[in-house]
């Protein structure tokens, strides 16, 4: 009986450390000293991904309900995809404005985008040269075709080194990090909420960039 009995007890308290463990070390608990240290410090970082891929949903999630939306990106594919359809179907309507910040594609070879596309293709072979360029035309043409038809979405061009990615909202920031020779997508993205000081930088960042932007126009 008492046999039994350990046997028992001692099942019980190896799937309490299993479970424990599985917690410990799961990525949702690890963000809890981050977003301690954040609130503490007034930084206003909520979490820290490791790929910016992984954010997509939440991201989507977001950009239903924003009231405004700034993004500069290094490229802008997911300009084009689902997760900002909402964004340009509620330009019109209950979005105040939509401001786009893409590379300047039309500098040549010594632009910050080419500086960028070198460091690519140490690790995607697939990326001919001009290739990052071509791609954020057609990216561009699409947000200039959009913006014809929602007179509140604005697209603009910079020359910047081609570090981040940002996304900020009336609420929250997306800050995209990245690493060179490594994808955007899985670079490493901030996620911070208003108010905070990554907040206000990743805004104060979009700010700087626009006001030395030049228009698509």
């Amino acid at each position: 009986m008492n046999e039994f009995v350990l046997g028992v007890v001692s099942s019980l308290l190896a799937t309490a450390l299993t479970v424990a463990g599985g917690w410990a070390f799961s990525m949702r608990s690890r963000q809890w000293p981050v977003a301690l240290l954040s609130l503490m410090t007034g930084l206003g970082v909520r979490r820290v991904i490791s790929r910016q891929r992984l954010v997509s949903g939440e991201l989507m999630a977001e950009l239903t309900h924003a009231r405004w939306v700034r993004v500069l990106a290094g490229r802008g594919n997911e300009l084009t995809r689902d997760g900002f359809a909402a964004v340009w179907e509620a330009a019109g309507k209950r979005l105040e404005s939509v401001q786009v910040l893409l590379p300047d594609a039309d500098l040549g070879p010594d632009s910050w985008l080419s500086k960028r596309e070198e460091e690519i293709r140490r690790v995607d072979l697939g990326f001919s040269s001009g290739l990052l360029a071509e791609q954020v035309r057609v990216n561009a043409a699409y947000v200039s075709e959009v913006a014809r038809h929602r007179k509140n979405v604005s697209l603009r061009f910079y020359d910047l080194p081609n570090v981040h990615r940002i996304i900020v909202t009336d609420s929250v920031a997306y800050l995209t990090i990245y690493q060179q020779a490594e994808h955007g997508r899985n670079s490493p993205c901030i996620i911070a909420r208003r108010p905070g000081l990554m907040y206000d930088y990743a805004l104060l960042l979009f700010g700087t960039a626009w006001e030395h932007s030049r228009s698509a126009e």
